[in-house]
């Protein structure tokens, strides 16, 4: 019965757009031991998705961690737009809550620097859009290239299944 309830559900999934589909630009944040480099090449030579050294002009940004420090760099590189013009009082709310926020003790996070884990984050609306995980197994340059190498393999084949 369960299987019978999968088939049925498989082409409501299939017949909603991929996100994924539609993104054509990246940047690549800095990664551990300069894979940002290498999946920015691996990314290039097999033409998954164009590689861009503008964040403004990205649709889409790879990391290798989320988080408190990962929002903090989105919200440099993509500002916020503010609604309406703050008032005063708003001004004085935000005011305290920063100060709070600076008195307020580091939060850790378990989406820290996974060793291996490499996200695809949709510019607009921060949303994960794809992830894997690769760990190199040391940190030599032909281990980092053939870690990037896989990752851009496996990007180039979950597109084509979409």
């Amino acid at each position: 019965m369960k299987r019978w309830l999968w088939w049925l559900a498989l082409p409501l999934v299939a017949a909603q757009p991929s996100e994924l589909s539609r993104i054509r630009t990246i940047y690549l944040l800095p990664m551990g031991h300069g894979l940002d480099q290498y999946l920015a090449g691996s990314l290039t030579r097999m033409s998954v998705f164009q590689v861009v050294a503008d964040p403004k002009q990205a649709d889409a940004v790879f990391t290798d961690h989320l988080g408190e420090a990962f929002e903090q760099r989105m919200n440099e590189l993509y500002p916020p737009q503010p609604a309406q013009a703050p008032s005063e009082k708003q001004d004085q709310q935000e005011s305290r809550s920063k100060a709070a926020a600076r008195e307020e003790a580091p939060r850790i996070s378990s989406w820290g620097r996974g060793r291996g884990t490499i996200f695809l984050v949709d510019a607009r609306t921060r949303m994960v859009l794809w992830s894997t995980y690769q760990r190199p197994r040391n940190s030599s340059p032909d281990e980092i290239e053939r870690t990037a190498r896989r990752i851009a393999e496996r990007l180039k084949r979950d597109l084509k299944k979409k």
